[in-house]
């Protein structure tokens, strides 16, 4: 679907502002969908994302910060998403021993069984999703989004 029929514009629109209404509109629909499958988990897509960051740590302990770094959203409060994972015994957090100022988060056996039986609805959801684009497309859409930060970033 045209993005000016989405979002009902009618005026032409410059072609660098149409693109950045699309990615950000496309971002939103992506995270709406992945929202949704999440929902009867009780699991919002930010606590997923630091699930997901904390067992690819390969039982590692790290800090806030290095999962504020890996977070998709920058705009997440860590601190909450950690301890709102905490009750839920999916996360622990414990003080360094060798620095008392730093604190090391790991994910719990519960929370890996969790996020294993999550993973496989996000996966089927994510390749629902993309089901319009070929192997190729996706690679070029990969590329363009990357030189697209690249060129205002680096």
């Amino acid at each position: 679907m045209v993005i000016e029929k989405q979002l009902k514009i009618s005026k032409q629109l410059p072609e660098y502002k149409r693109s950045l209404l699309n990615v950000l509109y496309t971002g939103n629909w992506v995270t709406d969908e992945i929202t949704n499958i999440l929902k009867p988990f009780d699991i919002t897509t930010q606590q997923f994302n630091v699930l997901r960051i904390l067992k690819g740590m390969n039982g590692k302990p790290c800090t806030l910060q290095t999962i504020q770094e890996r977070m998709i959203s920058k705009m997440s409060n860590t601190t909450r998403l950690v301890d709102k994972l905490i009750k839920k015994n999916y996360v622990s957090r414990e003080q360094c021993e060798s620095n008392r100022r730093k604190v090391d988060i790991t994910i719990t056996n519960e929370g890996i069984d969790y996020l294993n039986k999550i993973n496989n609805v996000v996966d089927n959801k994510e390749e629902q999703l993309t089901q319009n684009l070929t192997i190729d497309e996706l690679y070029q859409l990969n590329e363009l989004l990357n030189k697209l930060r690249t060129e205002n970033y680096e």
